[in-house]
């Protein structure tokens, strides 16, 4: 049975090593003109803050003129699950320069040096805790998977906890930092009251410990006359969903950000739940209840102690959730990531003098 369990083990971490491998780019001799940027993206459709996030970096250095593009395996690709018109092309139909930027993320880590050596390459690393996963330590050198890798100009992050984290761990590699967007047009408050309803993301990680804490509220009684309401769907339909929730749960597990917390934030859900650790900077306990990692008495604890406020004093928590709306959309716009994009792709195309 052992052996049996290994095997399958085995053949599963096969699969996705395999599944990591960047597609094969071409080559073009470098001829002059401005430097183009290519994005490699996971061919996903299905809900993905770090594609959604992508797909948007590709958006905002094309309104900044600079000439940008995300790149698919697969032909006539394209994510539909949020509105885009983003440009996207075939990594078979793209030829690389010299003087272009490869833009991939920590997926690819363990195949980083399959990437043509000539061409700059940035690691987008949305998931710093990712960052070994497929790279084993015993059959890997100190830094791995980036050092040696030809070209590697640096690491993109985003945020504080991940940029900290790489920094330390790879010393002798530059790190930046470009916020995520919640977008307004999308994750806003609405307005009217809300009703007494607690959503939480139907997929994603932590199933088991979710499922857990529900059990625990019930065997409370909890919550007595409001209604659970798990979410999912396409971007509109999740933004929609969190506007008629007045609590959102965040399950969120070592992540780099964790966007559906602060989108549930921007949709005016007062959010009580895991900050993943990345989310650390925005779970600011003045508009939100962060509790401690896996401590689900805790959570229970707090969910609970949400709903006593909301029934006791409903204009003071529908303040406070407003308040965290306006805090995460002041902080996570476009016009910020425009910034953060701007000067680290200026310093990076600028020709050294």
């Amino acid at each position: 049975m052992a052996m049996a369990s290994q095997m399958l083990r085995a053949a599963r971490d096969r699969r996705d090593l395999a599944g990591r491998r960047p597609p094969r780019f071409g080559a073009a001799e470098d001829t002059g003109g401005p430097p183009r940027v290519y994005y490699l993206s996971p061919d996903l459709d299905k809900p993905s803050g770090g594609v959604r996030t992508i797909y948007r970096h590709a958006d905002v250095l094309d309104s900044l003129g600079i000439e940008a593009a995300v790149v698919h395996s697969r032909s006539g690709f394209r994510c539909t699950w949020f509105a885009n018109d983003t440009r996207v092309e075939a990594a078979a139909d793209v030829r690389l320069r010299a003087s272009d930027v490869l833009v991939v993320t920590e997926w690819h880590g363990p195949w980083l040096h399959t990437l043509p050596a000539a061409v700059r390459k940035i690691v987008f690393n949305q998931g710093p805790y990712c960052t070994f996963d497929a790279t084993p330590y015993e059959e890997s050198g100190a830094g791995a998977p980036y050092a040696g890798v030809a070209g590697l100009e640096g690491l993109l992050t985003v945020s504080e906890d991940g940029e900290r984290l790489l920094r330390w761990t790879f010393p002798s590699l530059p790190v930046h930092r470009a916020r995520p967007v919640v977008d307004r047009a999308v994750f806003h408050p609405g307005t009217g009251p809300r009703p007494r309803r607690i959503g939480y993301l139907s997929r994603g990680r932590r199933a088991e410990e979710r499922e857990m804490l529900l059990h625990m509220l019930r065997s409370r009684g909890v919550p007595a006359g409001w209604e659970l309401t798990p979410i999912s769907g396409s971007e509109a339909e999740v933004a929609a969903a969190m506007r008629e929730c007045a609590i959102f749960l965040s399950f969120g597990f070592r992540e780099g950000f964790g966007l559906p917390p602060a989108e549930a934030m921007a949709s005016g859900c007062y959010v009580v739940g895991y900050s993943s650790l990345g989310g650390a900077e925005f779970f600011d306990p003045a508009y939100c209840t962060p509790v401690p990692e896996c401590d689900l008495y805790a959570y229970g604890v707090a969910v609970e102690d949400a709903i006593r406020r909301y029934q006791e004093s409903p204009g003071e928590m529908d303040a406070v959730r407003l308040k965290a709306s306006a805090a995460v959309l002041g902080r996570y716009d476009v016009e910020g990531l425009t910034g953060d994009l701007s000067t680290f792709y200026s310093a990076l195309l600028t020709p050294a003098a």
